[in-house]
């Protein structure tokens, strides 16, 4: 029996998983654990929940497998200061990173303890993005792509995954990078925290595309499908911007540079209103990021003319381009892992780990023997027994907030209450089984709501949210449904891919329906989420409608982890319903 424990460590969303014999028994981000999001830095309650899950001890792990190898791309390295010669403190900080970086074994000493007498090994980081998504997927062969900041000195890397292989045909090195593009021009509209991404993906269908040409002379595309930047724009290069984590909080320094002010006009104030120029130049960043997206894949697609793509990186995390790939390249079969960042760096370390000890050259019979991650639920659960001895003990504060406790053991019973509370308007907090891996709530850790309630985004955003209301919202859809509610026929169940809503239905859930006629679905199976398919298919018997709005079970804070913290935050709102296991908490 061999175990493997992967970990993603000092740099934003620290994670841990861990393997045995070349199967996934558990996987968490750090951030759930010290509740800061994006959390950097040693995952060691990761580590120390997925070891107590999988009933592994110090002495029972025989490898740790680390996504960074800091002698990775060294002589790119080399070259970058000899010739650019960057300022000092810029050095001095990668110098920095780096020691940091070399803690980790010590850390883990001190982590796991002195028993630990395994084997620690460093995968370059982009490789373990691809091993994270090709080595998980139910592909033998496919185009693999990671496309996301900065990792080990490169921006994207690509080539070829076959059997239990990968083969990387190219990168993309410093100081190049779509994703630093995206994260400066995301700076540059007032949204300055890290992870802010996805403000700029849900604020672009309100605009125009208007400053694309603009975009045009920042991101420069090649015929070979790779790109560069015109350095010009951006400070990262030659100056030392800051990265940062004040307790584990990832921190980034302003990226771009005056020049872009002369380009665009002056840069927004976190705060300040957003106009209709903000909101086209949200939409030409997008424009500009899938244009230089779609270019690569189209081109690795005409090189080597395969059907499948595994994409990863933090880009990957990009849903409204991925939604786009099949439609607009001619690949049929996608796969995303449903953390397609850093933290899914975890899991690609492990697996490269795994497989290039036992599948090396296996070819077809390697892949026969891989695993493939098909659902996202392997967080930690907890019994009827603690949340009742939870309950019990906050028994006289859940009196006092005038709030009601049943216990259901029959599974048909609760769900119907369920979705007969959900399609009356209110809102519920669902708690269920294994928290999920990676950043979306997909039904374990999920706030539920109508999604044929056209007030409903006000309400959540009133009642709990408390975000920007160009924000959308995402459904859950019964799998078997999708072809009937959205112009695709696709397995979406980690929802990373974007799809327009057909036409003639959009009007029936406005709910989930963003701007532009589009959602961010949510394929739920039978088989790999059983209770909450019953709710969903409980709620279209009620209502003709195979869905529900879906949103992650949190107030500005890390998702829910504990039953403790799901009863905190329906404390502190006004959520209606908490479902926790089999108890139904009520006001």
């Amino acid at each position: 029996m061999t175990v493997i424990l992967g970990i993603n460590s000092y740099h934003g969303d620290a994670s841990a998983c861990l393997l045995r014999d070349g199967k996934l028994i558990a996987a968490a981000e750090e951030e759930r654990f010290r509740r800061i999001k994006h959390w950097a830095g040693f995952p060691s309650e990761a580590i120390r929940y997925c070891m107590e899950e999988a009933g592994a001890s110090l002495e029972s792990i025989d490898h740790v497998a680390i996504n960074h190898d800091a002698k990775a791309n060294l002589w790119k390295k080399v070259s970058f200061t000899l010739t650019k010669r960057p300022e000092l403190s810029l050095v001095l900080d990668r110098i920095r990173n780096k020691r940091e970086q070399a803690n980790v074994e010590e850390e883990l000493l001190h982590t796991v303890g002195a028993g630990f007498r395994g084997k620690i090994h460093h995968v370059e980081h982009h490789l373990a993005h691809l091993s994270s998504a090709f080595l998980v997927s139910p592909f033998e062969e496919a185009v693999v792509v990671s496309v996301d900041g900065f990792g080990d000195f490169a921006s994207a890397a690509w080539g070829i995954g076959r059997g239990g292989n990968i083969e990387i045909e190219e990168k993309v090195f410093f100081p190049h990078s779509l994703g630093i593009f995206y994260e400066a021009l995301t700076q540059y509209l007032g949204f300055p925290n890290y992870g802010d991404e996805y403000k700029v993906m849900g604020l672009a269908p309100y605009g125009e595309s208007r400053f694309l040409e603009q975009m045009r002379k920042i991101v420069l595309l090649d015929r070979d499908g790779t790109y560069r930047l015109d350095l010009g724009f951006f400070r990262h290069h030659m100056e030392k911007v800051a990265y940062e984590w004040e307790g584990g909080a990832p921190s980034v320094g302003q990226l771009f540079a005056p020049a872009l002010e002369n380009l665009l006009g002056p840069a927004r104030k976190s705060g300040d209103d957003l106009t209709q120029r903000h909101k086209d130049i949200a939409r030409s960043i997008q424009a500009m990021y899938e244009e230089a997206f779609l270019n690569l894949l189209n081109s690795l697609y005409r090189r080597h003319r395969l059907d499948a793509l595994a994409l990863a990186g933090g880009c990957g995390m990009n849903s409204v381009a991925n939604g786009k790939i099949l439609a607009n390249t001619p690949f049929k079969r996608l796969y995303v892992q449903s953390a397609a960042g850093d933290a899914g760096g975890a899991i690609g370390a492990a697996f490269q780990v795994w497989h290039s000890a036992h599948c090396a050259g296996t070819g077809a019979d390697g892949f026969r023997r891989r695993f493939h991650m098909d659902h996202a639920y392997w967080g930690p659960q907890f019994s009827a027994q603690e949340i009742g001895s939870l309950l019990e003990v906050r028994r006289a504060e859940l009196s006092a907030a005038k709030c009601q406790i049943r216990r259901i053991d029959d599974e048909v019973q609760l769900c119907q209450e369920t979705a007969e509370a959900i399609a009356a308007g209110k809102v519920i907090g669902w708690f269920q089984g294994r928290m999920e891996w990676g950043p979306r709530a997909l039904g374990n850790r999920s706030i539920l709501c109508d999604p044929r309630r056209g007030d409903m985004k006000d309400i959540l955003n009133v009642k709990i949210k408390r975000r920007e209301s160009f924000r959308p919202f995402a459904p859950s859809i019964l799998r078997e449904s999708v072809p009937e509610w959205f112009e695709t026929d696709d397995d979406v169940p980690f929802m990373m891919q974007v799809y327009p809503i057909r036409k003639e239905k959009r009007a029936l859930i406005p709910a989930v329906t963003h701007v532009d006629g589009s959602g961010r679905l949510q394929t739920v199976q039978r088989d790999t989420s059983p209770r909450y398919y019953r709710l969903i298919e409980q709620f279209c018997v009620l209502t003709g409608v195979p869905m529900l709005l879906n949103t992650s079970f949190n107030e500005n804070e890390p998702v829910v982890c504990r039953p403790e913290e799901a009863l905190n935050c329906f404390l502190r709102t006004q959520m209606d319903v908490l479902v926790l296991g089999d108890f139904v908490i009520s006001r």
